[in-house]
Order: structure tokens, then sequence, then C-alpha cells
């Protein structure tokens, strides 16, 4: 593993105060409350006119996708003030800057992208699905026979994920409408029908005042969507208030305090799907105090996972977070690619380590989507001998 790749253990948000939900139907949305806030970077929005963007990952590779909008980061290297956006424009063209016109609609170079000495545009959540989409995309590195002629050459292009815009997510847009904002609130957990959608986290409360209703416009998996679409009222609530110990307002003020604390408790518990995993993080771009990462959880079929991306600071503090649920059927051939990455795409080995025979794992291969991997004289044939054996 190289040096911009790491793996670790729980995605902490201590330095965060979970307030009590805010609930409406399906939907529950947790503040993220910060106490103090560094004054040294800012995030604003840059919106883009079009529907879709094409992004230059590198001079062989295109990413294709719906971003309505981007990110930019303002930071100093003293430690001083950033006041709000440092956004201008461009007297000539040049990627993420506006030319004429503060609305842009170009192709854009790179997920991440810096901008002067102390700016830097990137993709919210799109840094993470690029990640995503490039594991193990170069294919098989051992030309074994089973794989096609394409696959060798090409690797796994082209590779598509679907996904579904935040307004398609019954009561989201409602909620995020009707709920105020909590002073020195810096983000917001988003559950539907009590599962883990999102994670956001911006460094300071004006950035999240001025952000918060880009969570419609993010986007979430298609299991996220049926929940929404199935999910009546939320019914996960803790113990209530003691009514009969209140006999002053100290008293109120104690079992408010409880009431409190036993909602942090609930809150936590129910995000450790994303929080308490290990996960495989590997740095994008550095820019002092600063580091943006991208990362991945460990890719468990049997839990939740999660992708997402992140930025630190050097004191390890956590000043910007975004997090996608992924389906069964992402988490799926995600962890299929991983196991034949694991085992050099040798499927041999790789059946092995799954428990399975060969032909069940050239199969399960053609069903995630990578039937175009494999010859398909390959694939006829490990259905045919697996269609005798059902039928003795």
């Amino acid at each position: 593993m190289n040096e911009r790749q790491r793996t670790l253990t729980g995605l902490s948000l201590d330095s965060l105060t979970m307030a009590p939900p805010q609930l409406l139907g399906g939907v529950r949305l947790v503040p993220l409350i910060r106490s103090a806030s560094r004054s040294d970077l800012r995030l604003s929005r840059r919106v883009y006119a079009e529907d879709s963007a094409f992004v230059e990952v590198d001079s062989k590779t295109f990413y294709t996708a719906y971003v309505p909008h981007g990110l930019v980061a303002n930071w100093t290297t003293d430690g001083g003030a950033v006041f709000g956006s440092q956004m201008t424009q461009a007297t000539k063209k040049k990627d993420g800057k506006s030319y004429g016109q503060f609305i842009t609609a170009r192709g854009l170079r790179k997920m991440a992208r810096r901008e002067g000495k102390t700016q830097l545009r990137f993709l919210p959540l799109h840094v993470a699905m690029e990640g995503l989409l490039a594991l193990h995309f170069g294919g098989p590195d051992i030309a074994w026979t089973e794989y096609s002629t394409a696959a060798m050459r090409t690797g796994l292009s082209p590779r598509i994920e679907t996904v579904v815009p935040g307004d398609q997510i019954a009561g989201l847009d409602d909620a995020l409408r009707l709920f105020e904002i909590h002073e020195n609130q810096v983000g917001v957990l988003v559950f539907v029908s009590e599962s883990l959608a999102s994670a956001c986290v911006v460094p300071h409360p004006e950035d999240y005042v001025a952000l918060h209703h880009t969570l419609i416009t993010d986007f979430y998996g298609d299991l996220i969507w049926q929940y929404g679409f199935y999910a009546t009222d939320n019914v996960v609530c803790p113990d209530p208030i003691d009514i009969e110990s209140i006999t002053s307002v100290a008293d109120l003020r104690r079992e408010v305090d409880r009431l409190r604390n036993r909602w942090a408790e609930m809150n936590a518990l129910l995000s450790t799907a994303c929080c308490d995993r290990e996960y495989r993080a590997e740095r994008v771009y550095r820019f002092k105090p600063f580091s943006l990462e991208r990362f991945i959880t460990d890719l468990d079929p049997a839990a939740e996972n999660h992708i997402g991306e992140a930025i630190y600071a050097d004191d390890g503090s956590l000043q910007y977070l975004k997090t996608y649920r992924m389906s069964s059927s992402q988490t799926r051939r995600a962890y299929l690619l991983s196991q034949l990455a694991d085992h050099e795409w040798d499927l041999d080995q790789c059946a092995m380590a799954l428990g399975c025979t060969k032909d069940e794992l050239i199969l399960r291969l053609e069903n995630a989507g990578f039937g175009y991997l494999l010859h398909q004289h390959v694939i006829d044939g490990a259905r045919a001998r697996v269609s005798r054996q059902l039928r003795k």
C-alpha cells in the first residue's frame, strides 16, 4: 500500500455533537453541532448550468455524470481567517471558472483541481463515486484464458452505476425546507426509514447555511429511494422525560439534558454502519494544512456499506464529509472485483476463497453485470454444467 492509501477503523465524529433529531414521516435529520469552528477553511458552491458533465480523469479516462454543482475550498496557510467565498471571474477560459458569466457549462478537468494558491475546486460525492468506479478498473493483469480480448485490452470500460437525485427521495425536500438550522450547525445525518442515507459535514456554520439545501441535489442509492417510497412514520424514540420527578425548573433542565444524552446515544447507535467500520482511505489532494481523501468501507456483503470523501486538518480534525450508502447490488459488484483482484484474477483461487465452484463464480460475475469480462463460451459452459448439476 502506497503512502496515499491507508486502512482505518472508525470514521470519527467525536468533535461534533449530535442534536436531537428532526422527524418528518420516514425522514430523520440529525443536526451536527461544532462548538468551535476553524476560520482558515471555508466551502462555497459553484453552480453548473448543465445537468451533466464530462470530467477528464486522465488522458484515457472520462467520467460522465449528473453534476449540478461543485464545491470550492478556500483556505489560508498561516491560520488566518477566510471570509466566505473567494470566487472570482476569470479573464480568460480556465477550468472551473466562468468566462463572461458566473454560471459555467463546460467539460471539467480532474475531480479536484487547484485554482490559484489557496483555492481548490472539487465535485462533491463524485470524488468518492469515481473511486468506486475506478476500483480495479484496469481488469486482469495476467492473461488468463477465460477473459475476453476486450477485457484484457480495456479492463472494465465502461463502468456504470445508477444513482437517484435527492429530490426523488420521498419527504426529503420537505424535511430540509421545514426544519430550522441550529446555531453552530455544521452538518447533518440523513436517515430514511431509520437507515443512514448520507452524512454531511462542512467546516463552518455559515457554510452549512449556504449549502444546506444542496442535499436535495446530491445523489443517493436506489435502495434509499425505495426506503423513502415505502417508509412510514419513524417510531424509534428513547425513553421520555420522567414527568413525575419534575418539581422545579432545575429538575426540568436535568431531565431535558438526560433526554438529549439519550438521543445522542441513539443517534450514534444508528450511525454505526458508517462510523464504526473498517474502511480504506485514499488521499486525493493535499493542500496544507488540509488533505482531501476518499474512502470505502470494508465491503462486507452482510452489512451496510458506504463510500465517501472527507477533508482532514493536520491535527486530525474532520472538516468536511460526504457519504453515500451503497446498495446491495453495488456492494456485491465491488466485493467481487476486490476478491478477484486479491487473487490476481485467478477464477479458481477466487472461487475457493469464496466457498463456491468456479462455474458458480462465473455465473455470479455474469449476474453482477461483468459477463463481458469473460469469453462467451466460458459463460455458456458454466451455465450448462450448473444446469446439469441442478437436474441431477
